[in-house]
């Protein structure tokens, strides 16, 4: 394998990081069990040199001893001698995940560590399924945060809870213009907000560009949420926020990454798959589709396209939400 597996490591690919796994392990791990496939290669023949060695004279009876030019492997490059020849890699990790939190996480090989750059620098948008638990509410919005207070969710609907949905996505598309720099009169300004191209021009807060309830089963809920420079304690919170919209508390009992920018649940090794035949071909397969999205995400004057998801309600208005916004317009 050698030095010809090495080249073929240059990139990206998506690993599935589960819960109760931090990502720190799942890197280290990540680089082990490449290193280790990349030491278990066969190694080139060793190289012989001729020495002179001392040994009896062919055919006489008598103990006399002579050189003989004798052809010996040569033991400066042997793994015992100079250990193994693959000692560490560089392994980069994309927009990270926090220990509770599980699904795709992109990490980038060698000189792909680069394109974690780009891909940050695109703004891409990232979907997660976030479950919620209505009735409770916690230190550190989580189920097994320590309990704060305990309240009834009879009255909340599943119309209700749309409704709060809607307020938000409105919110947090008026602040995405904002961050975007355009201005909102020109044709340019339209086409951008038609195709679903813009996009903050800087960092920005957390903005929410779609968000959908898939389940509603009192007192669980499931929400779909499209969103870009966000962190899962932030989406943890938006689900205590919505609890108290709804004149109710709630709490979140997971966060799931299904998307990072062009990469997603299908293109994510499992834990099994963390092998180097495996990562390989994951990063060939996917150095194309890589350099595409990233040529037409960083072109010139060009925002981040996203494909619109069916059912999304990307042209939903509403007034502006509490949830966090306002405190950011200034910035």
């Amino acid at each position: 394998m050698g030095l010809a597996g090495l080249a073929r490591l240059h990139g990206l690919f998506a690993a599935y990081k589960p819960p109760g796994l931090k990502w720190k392990h799942l890197r280290d791990t990540v680089e082990l069990q490449l290193l280790k496939g990349l030491n278990a290669g066969k190694r080139p023949a060793s190289e012989h040199r001729v020495r002179f060695l001392l040994g009896p004279v062919e055919g006489s009876e008598e103990k006399e001893l002579t050189l003989t030019a004798t052809s010996v492997p040569t033991l400066i490059d042997h793994p015992l001698v100079c250990g193994p020849a693959f000692t560490s890699l560089k392994i980069g990790i994309g927009h990270r995940l926090d220990a509770q939190a599980s699904g795709v996480l992109v990490l980038g090989v060698g000189r792909g560590r680069s394109l974690l750059t780009d891909m940050y620098n695109a703004h891409l948008t990232k979907d997660y399924t976030v479950h919620g638990l209505l009735g409770k509410a916690t230190d550190d919005f989580c189920e097994d945060g320590r309990l704060v207070e305990k309240t009834t969710y009879d009255h909340v609907t599943r119309e209700k809870l749309e409704r709060i949905l809607a307020l938000i996505q409105g919110s947090h598309q008026k602040a995405l213009v904002m961050y975007s720099n355009v201005d909102l009169q020109t044709q340019e300004a339209y086409e951008m907000a038609v195709s679903g191209m813009m996009r903050p021009t800087n960092k920005s807060p957390m903005l929410i560009t779609g968000i959908r309830c898939l389940q509603f089963a009192p007192p669980e809920f499931l929400l779909e949420v499209r969103c870009m420079h966000e962190t899962q304690k932030q989406l943890r919170r938006l689900v205590h926020e919505i609890g108290l919209e709804l004149k109710s508390t709630a709490v979140c009992t997971q966060v799931r990454r299904t998307r990072d920018g062009f990469f997603t649940l299908d293109d994510a090794l499992l834990r099994t798959q963390w092998d180097l035949p495996s990562i390989q071909d994951a990063i060939q397969s996917a150095a194309p589709r890589v350099a595409a999205e990233l040529e037409k995400n960083l072109r010139p004057g060009l925002g981040t396209q996203q494909p619109s998801s069916p059912g999304w309600p990307w042209d939903s208005e509403g007034p502006s939400s509490a949830l966090g916004l306002e405190s950011h317009a200034g910035h």
